[in-house]
């Protein structure tokens, strides 16, 4: 079985690590093995590399061939139609890929190779879900009490999320009504009509002389 559905949704269109379905699509598919070697160029081999990229360029698989190379780290060859050097930015940041698209079909039961923020948007969805620990550990092929603890960091992180989601946002509120106060108290001092008969400047200088006849 190349997915697994617990329900009647399409089977998405993202290809599992096991699905190799995909190379009989492929332009280089079927060629002999002197013409494959055109796909593993030398570094310095700029026609073979130009030709193979040409190859590349008009097949319908190129993005699954991506993939694959990423998936199971090939790090020879063409793949995609990018070279060695070109994936190189991509293997070293693909422990830190969250593609949403990757996502949807791990919880739709494709066997994809998930990236560490994948694996915990799964868990996070999995816990707001109400999934047990050993739906979670089939899906992401762990073991229960691993299941278990992933589930229970999602309700912690979870749990924070939701203690502190507006604080920043009270701050900037307050603050914003503390300037608005001000704004109107300046306002105020700086009118000639006050609700109260004498200036503040009165009062101030009054309770001057008060305090100074108590000394």
């Amino acid at each position: 079985m190349r997915y697994i559905t617990t329900d009647d949704a399409p089977p998405p269109t993202l290809r599992g690590i096991a699905d190799h379905s995909w190379h009989v699509r492929g332009l280089c598919h079927g060629m002999d093995a002197e013409d494959a070697e055109l796909f593993f160029p030398k570094p310095r081999d700029h026609e073979a590399i130009a030709e193979a990229k040409q190859i590349c360029g008009r097949c319908p698989v190129k993005k699954d061939c991506f993939n694959h190379a990423l998936d199971n780290t090939i790090k020879d060859g063409i793949w995609g139609g990018l070279t060695e050097a070109e994936r190189r930015p991509w293997h070293a940041k693909i422990n830190k890929r969250l593609d949403y698209s990757r996502v949807r079909a791990a919880l739709q039961g494709r066997d994809v190779h998930l990236s560490e923020p994948e694996r915990e948007t799964v868990t996070r969805h999995a816990y707001l879900r109400g999934w047990s620990a050993e739906r979670l550990a089939y899906l992401l092929q762990v073991d229960l009490d691993w299941a278990r603890d992933l589930l229970r960091n999602a309700a912690h992180a979870i749990a924070d999320r939701d203690r502190y989601w507006d604080l920043y946002d009270d701050e900037d509120q307050d603050d914003d009504t503390t300037t608005t106060d001000n704004t109107k108290a300046t306002d105020e001092d700086d009118s000639e009509t006050s609700s109260s008969p004498v200036s503040r400047q009165v009062h101030t200088q009054a309770l001057i002389t008060a305090l100074g006849k108590a000394a």
